[in-house]
C-alpha cells in the first residue's frame, strides 16, 4: 500500500490526490 501511495504521489499531484482519498475512504471503512 505505501509503495502505491509513494508511486502515485511521484506520478503527479492528482493522482497523490486520489490515493489519499481511497486511504480516508479506507480508515473510514475500517
Amino acid at each position: 500500500m505505501r509503495l502505491k501511495i509513494q508511486g502515485g504521489a511521484l506520478k503527479g499531484s492528482k493522482k497523490s490526490a486520489f490515493t489519499l482519498i481511497e486511504l480516508l475512504v479506507v480508515i473510514a471503512i475500517i
